[in-house]
């Protein structure tokens, strides 16, 4: 680790490990420690790298077709550089001098902003929408309180109902997103709940009649 001085300001002079070489074009980096005192440089030097390398491995990260992983990445990011990761409509509702604030936190080697910085301080990573798996897989958390005291075998004659009713909806609509379920896709469940194909029990009418004195 080098610490030079480079005008007035102390800089942080570090090549870049190999691991980085994928979301970091450069071979060597300078990271301003915003001081000329050499003494407060060196006190900062360590949590200055600290965060680059956090950042690096927020871009790692995000560098996925995982949707919910590059929401991650994004938050992750945007914390690294001091912010609150936000959407685009709302960082562009911001006072105009956080917004500056914001472009100007932006690494941009050589002269071309960082693409992943970019897009996670001004926002324009999407949220991950809730697929039916995905919420099956919160409402076990959720409902965690309900599993208290329960036996494994009991666990597992509480899960089996719900996970059950998830598997034939993924087979009969798709794992869609929550907010994209039709009333078509809920009739078409029911339809297949009712056939005579599907695993819930039918009943037929003569069963249903009640039986006369």
């Amino acid at each position: 680790m080098s610490i030079t001085k480079r005008g007035s300001t102390f800089h942080l002079r570090r090549r870049v490990p190999r691991r980085y070489r994928e979301v970091e074009p450069r071979e060597t980096v300078w990271i301003s420690l915003h001081t000329d005192s050499e003494t407060v440089a060196k006190s900062k030097a360590g949590r200055a790298w600290d965060q680059m390398i956090e950042a690096w491995e927020a871009r790692l990260a995000g560098d996925t077709d995982d949707a919910e992983a590059r929401y991650a990445a994004a938050q992750e990011l945007a914390r690294v550089r001091g912010f609150r990761y936000l959407d685009s409509g709302r960082v562009a509702r911001l006072p105009v001098e956080e917004l500056v604030e914001r472009v100007e936190a932006v690494a941009a080697p050589a002269g071309e902003p960082d693409k992943a910085e970019v897009a996670a301080l001004m926002g324009t990573v999407p949220e991950p929408q809730i697929t039916v798996q995905k919420a099956l897989e919160l409402y076990w958390t959720l409902a965690r309180e309900k599993t208290f005291g329960k036996s494994e075998d009991q666990l597992r004659r509480w899960k089996n109902p719900r996970l059950k009713a998830v598997k034939n909806f993924v087979a009969v609509v798709g794992d869609k997103a929550i907010d994209n379920i039709t009333r078509d896709d809920m009739l078409d469940f029911r339809q297949y709940c009712r056939s005579p194909s599907s695993s819930q029990p039918r009943r037929s009418n003569a069963s249903r009649q009640r039986p006369r004195p």
